[in-house]
């Protein structure tokens, strides 16, 4: 028997069947429970009473976590030379235009995000085969394309996600690392709920809320009462 399986049992036996634990148990249930040797991921998945195939019933939004997410995002500013200076400022860790376009079209993508400005979309839409698929496309509806570039890129390194509903009708985000304390995951996961419940479609009818749980890469789900995350 591998050790993972072994593992994997212990965790199982921690989590009582069928049981919906408070956000605050489940946040310190989900760092127990968790075996890996690296610092995995904590997750957040919420099923919504929604149709995400009605365009009136879709959920998308932005969010910055009190806490940020704990991974290390790699940001790309392709900006004009002007506002070169207040990206690297704010952090960014590339900052340019067409050499960067260039890259991206000999395939290079190791960037979490991008951050541009309206005025250069016109150059970004050929990379949309490359950006698209891997979720890379500055989108005006996340704040990635903006003027604002500066600004735009400290809210990302700080811990500003976006996140929509997939055709399941669940939201999936990070909401920390298993080395954070179970106040910081707590507190990020009401501040994403808080702001799914806001983004609420008028469309949506009987309950909005339907689960919730807690998970970490390779750890079982903890499921969450959900009455305790919107308190």
């Amino acid at each position: 028997m591998s050790k993972l399986t072994k593992n994997q049992k212990l965790a199982s036996g921690k989590i009582e069947t069928g049981k919906a634990y408070t956000l605050k148990e489940a946040s310190a249930l989900v760092k127990e429970i968790t075996y890996t040797k690296f610092d995995a991921s904590v997750d957040i998945d919420v099923r919504l009473g929604v149709d995400p195939r009605k365009s009136n019933q879709m959920v998308r939004g932005v969010v910055t976590l009190p806490h940020g997410t704990g991974k290390v995002v790699r940001v790309l500013a392709l900006c004009t030379p002007d506002k070169e200076a207040e990206a690297k400022e704010a952090g960014a860790d590339y900052v340019g235009l067409d050499e960067y376009v260039d890259k991206i079209k000999g395939g290079w993508t190791d960037i979490d995000i991008i951050i541009t400005m309206p005025s250069i979309m016109g150059k970004i839409g050929a990379l949309g085969r490359i950006l698209g698929p891997r979720g890379l496309m500055p989108n005006p509806k996340s704040g990635t394309v903006t003027n604002e570039i500066g600004t735009a890129v400290k809210e990302v390194k700080q811990g500003k996600i976006d996140f929509k509903v997939d055709k399941t009708g669940i939201v999936h985000s990070s909401v920390g690392k298993v080395s954070f304390s179970p106040e910081q995951i707590t507190e990020n996961a009401k501040e994403f709920v808080s702001t799914l419940i806001k983004l609420k479609p008028s469309a949506a009818k009987g309950t909005y809320l339907k689960s919730v749980y807690l998970t970490t890469t390779m750890s079982p789900g903890v499921k969450v009462d959900p009455k305790t995350v919107e308190d």
